[in-house]
């Protein structure tokens, strides 16, 4: 917390405006649209909900077909199956970890051929940093599918100056307790469709027929998020900038310390982007590193330290097994490699640089101790690294 969101959430108890909607509500969907330059917001109990709506919103139906990035969190493909629909994966490419356009414009161009058009593509913004969306966009608008942009990690980051979760037809955005910003729980649907939203609003809110009873035509949704978690949320928007330049320090010290050492490569940062750094990500190639991510996840482990695996590929899921996937160029499987070679490392806005150097130095140590175990005659092969 910042500090800022007590006074927020006194306002409301002080002005008993504890059940959903009130006054924080309505100003923290104000504050979201002007801050990344969209005419509506709808705020709501988590970035999954947000999803749903948003295909909802897009007439998706039993037996329709989405188009989804396949290296992401489940929550993202969750509510496709909500609605009866069938997941298509699209692959990565490797200058941003996001969706491949070439995977994605042969996926279309089969669709279009067999009649069967998704009705939206879903494309993630991989820990904070935005997808080549300009030629996505491109490749979209060429066969009229919507896009639902999944910025539910990447809130803050722009792309060509632009706000991230800003370029399709809609946006999502979570409020989730690891996000950079947070509500302890919750998320955001955003669009330029100012019809579509009071839409979704309307569908948020158990669907809640104009009439003097309560009366329902259809199915609706409780999704609506409170207005005391808007009050956190207010505060917290006062900081997204502090909170951006936090975690980009975090990764540019882990860059300094970590990028010389043999094996290990960046998550990238496309040219004309700028990426909020929600996770600083990296990829290891063991027989240059020395050791294995097993091994280097264990030792971190050993010393109180949390680092995880890239996310497991949706296509690689269970719950998604024989479901349509595409490749990023033949039979190279981008997701696939960053899943079995990429780590996540601690990346907190309130990381302290003792903090980070304590991550860091545990990464060394267990690459000496690695190579020292293995060779024992050879010292110390990673140098001053």
């Amino acid at each position: 917390m910042s500090g800022n969101e007590e006074k927020y959430i006194k306002e409301a108890f002080e002005t008993n405006w504890i059940a959903p909607l009130g006054p924080n509500l309505d100003a923290f969907e104000k504050d979201i649209a002007k801050y990344v330059g969209v005419k509506e917001v709808l705020a709501v109990s988590s970035g999954t909900a947000a999803i749903h709506l948003a295909l909802s919103l897009l007439g998706v139906r039993k037996g329709d077909t989405v188009f989804c990035s396949s290296l992401t969190f489940v929550a993202t493909a969750n509510p496709i199956l909500y609605l009866n629909a069938k997941p298509i994966f699209i692959d990565s490419e490797p200058e941003t970890w996001n969706m491949s356009p070439n995977a994605l414009e042969r996926a279309l161009r089969e669709a279009a051929k067999a009649g069967k058009l998704p009705k939206a593509v879903i494309i993630v913004n991989l820990y904070g940093q935005p997808a080549k969306m300009d030629e996505l966009l491109t490749i979209c608008n060429q066969y009229e599918v919507p896009i639902i942009e999944d910025a539910a990690e990447s809130l803050g980051a722009t792309y060509k100056g632009k706000a991230s979760g800003t370029f399709g037809e809609f946006g999502i955005y979570s409020f989730n307790g690891n996000k950079i910003i947070t509500t302890s729980g919750g998320g955001a649907v955003i669009s330029n469709d100012t019809n579509a939203i009071h839409r979704a609003r309307f569908l948020a809110t158990q669907a809640k027929d104009v009439a003097p009873h309560y009366q329902h035509s259809e199915v609706g949704y409780n999704y609506r998020m409170s207005n005391i978690l808007a009050g956190i949320g207010r505060g917290q928007l006062e900081v997204l900038g502090e909170r951006v330049k936090a975690r980009r320090d975090v990764y540019d010290l882990y860059y300094q310390q970590l990028a010389d050492l043999p094996g290990l490569k960046f998550m990238p940062e496309l040219e004309n982007t700028r990426s909020n750094r929600w996770l600083s990500a990296l990829t290891i190639n063991e027989a240059e590193f020395g050791i294995s991510i097993k091994k280097l996840l264990q030792a971190l482990q050993e010393e109180n330290i949390e680092a995880r695996h890239v996310w497991k590929p949706l296509h690689m899921q269970p719950i998604f097994k024989g479901y349509l996937y595409y490749p990023h160029d033949g039979e190279t499987n981008v997701s696939e490699q960053l899943f079995f070679t990429g780590i996540c490392l601690p990346s907190g806005s309130n990381m302290t640089r003792d903090d980070q150097m304590r991550v860091i130095d545990s990464i060394k140590n267990a690459i000496n101790e690695g190579m020292d175990n293995t060779h024992p005659s050879l010292g110390n092969p990673v140098g001053n690294g």
